[in-house]
């Protein structure tokens, strides 16, 4: 809808009067998201992944959702459908992983009873954008009078509410359910254990390394 004609008409013809909710923020957040994926899938392609393999599970998943898009880019192009609501499906895709994506690390979280060896940086900064995302909307919607649009990109909004939902998870998680109690390796390999308060356990020269319980320690 951002660059478009033909999908922005269509979109103005279903909600008249109302204003494009694609921002150029939102244009640059997906393009973003690409490289990023696939600079990850490049690293699992060159680097030791040791037992770890793509489950059946996510095989099928796939799969299913590159045939639908194959169904629905069919139906599009003999006129049954808009691109516009072509679109849109791959949207609802988009819904769907997120929302099972964080289910696994939630459950492993749950299981192991810690965090320990997983980032919370991250979950904070995506806690971050999902709540400006939304912020946007609402400000947008109410600047223009068109709070209808708040919905016209559906997507937006449930991307923005199914993050913050699933990253209060998250830091209820770290710092409620499961705080970290154990110092850990840092990956550097150098000799020095952080302990929960910040500071550094160095050895003393010509001692022994410090014992540590990795149990936890995920790499």
């Amino acid at each position: 809808m951002f660059w478009i004609p033909t999908v922005e008409h269509q979109y103005e013809k279903q909600h008249p009067g109302g204003i494009n909710p694609v921002q150029l923020n939102d244009v640059v957040f997906t393009l973003h998201a690409i490289a990023v994926t696939l600079g990850t899938i490049f690293q699992c392609l060159i680097y030791d992944r040791g037992g770890q393999r793509v489950s059946n599970i996510c095989k099928v998943l796939v799969a299913g959702s590159w045939l639908f898009a194959a169904i629905a880019l069919v139906v599009t192009l003999t006129n049954k459908i808009t691109w516009l609501t072509y679109l849109y499906y791959f949207s609802y895709i988009k819904i769907g992983v997120t929302l099972i994506k964080y289910i696994p690390q939630a459950l492993m979280n749950y299981r192991r009873q810690s965090t320990s060896g997983w980032s919370i940086g991250n979950v904070l900064l995506d806690f971050t954008g999902g709540s400006f995302s939304i912020l946007q909307m609402f400000l947008l919607a109410y600047n223009n009078d068109d709070w209808k649009s708040i919905f016209g990109d559906f997507t937006k909004f449930g991307l923005g509410a199914i993050s913050i939902m699933f990253d209060t998870l998250f830091v209820v998680q770290h710092y409620c359910l499961y705080p970290s109690k154990e110092g850990y390796n840092p990956i550097d390999g150098r000799h020095e254990v952080t302990m929960p308060d910040g500071s550094l356990d160095r050895p003393v020269e010509g001692s022994q390394e410090p014992s540590v319980n990795r149990k936890h320690l995920f790499i």
